[in-house]
């Protein structure tokens, strides 16, 4: 996908985001996220939207803490998350092509990091949203949540702090039916290191559609498919949480 693909998905999101926070009230329960009310996921998704835009709009190279804040609620919450949202579009839809900032995954450039990251960030959290409202969740593209996937497998669980770890070598399938996408997840004692092959035999596969793997992958529902052995499922279940 292309970044301006991203951009207009963001947007998308974001929009979509709001208006379920909205529709569900800040007190309601996020059942996608236990122990979270929508205040805290409008006060974290809103504050994450700030703290990239920083990067891109100061070119900042080093990290720096993510604050949320603590006294919004009720409609000025949701007023602040909307004006968060439009400020990181604005930021991005604005930025030179070239510019040069902080990021923590591959990708092949800055702006194309922050675009396709806080795109997929938005996504997930307006499913959260929409599990507080009620209902079915909007859905994504195909390849949308297959890039998703492959962001959280290649980006998210190559670093050093991926829990999804065994004691002894073992392979994990990722396998979207629709677009074809594979993934070989070999998990040790190291960070999981995947590759977009089927070269070598898994013990365990997850497969189905790509939009149910990319929600399910992200801990947002249930894994539609699990072949081979289930200690595998398992352990992504219990130790994938980013």
């Amino acid at each position: 996908m292309e970044t301006a693909e991203f951009l207009q998905a963001l947007q998308t999101e974001g929009r979509l985001l709001a208006a379920a926070a909205e529709e569900a009230g800040t007190d309601a329960k996020v059942p996608t996220c236990p122990g979270w009310q929508v205040r805290d996921l409008l006060r974290h998704t809103g504050a994450v939207h700030r703290w990239a835009a920083t990067f891109v709009a100061e070119q900042r190279t080093e990290g720096r803490p993510l604050v949320e804040p603590t006294g919004l609620d009720g409609a000025e919450l949701v007023a602040w998350y909307r004006d968060s949202h439009r400020h990181l579009v604005g930021t991005l839809a604005n930025a030179s092509p070239d510019v040069e900032c902080f990021t923590f995954l591959p990708a092949p450039s800055p702006l194309a990091f922050w675009t396709r990251r806080q795109a997929h960030e938005t996504a997930v959290h307006r499913v959260d949203a929409e599990s507080a409202r009620g209902g079915s969740p909007t859905g994504v593209t195909p390849e949308f949540a297959t890039d998703g996937i492959d962001e959280l497998l290649r980006g998210f669980h190559a670093r050093s702090r991926s829990r999804v770890r065994t004691p002894e070598p073992r392979v994990l399938r990722v396998r979207a039916q629709d677009t074809g996408a594979v993934w070989t997840v070999r998990l040790s004692p190291e960070p999981p290191v995947t590759t977009r092959d089927a070269s070598v035999e898994a013990e365990c596969e997850l497969s189905g559609p790509a939009e149910e793997l990319y929600l399910a992958l992200w801990n947002r529902a249930p894994l539609p498919n699990a072949t081979g052995d289930q200690a595998l499922a398992a352990l992504w279940r219990e130790a994938s949480a980013i």
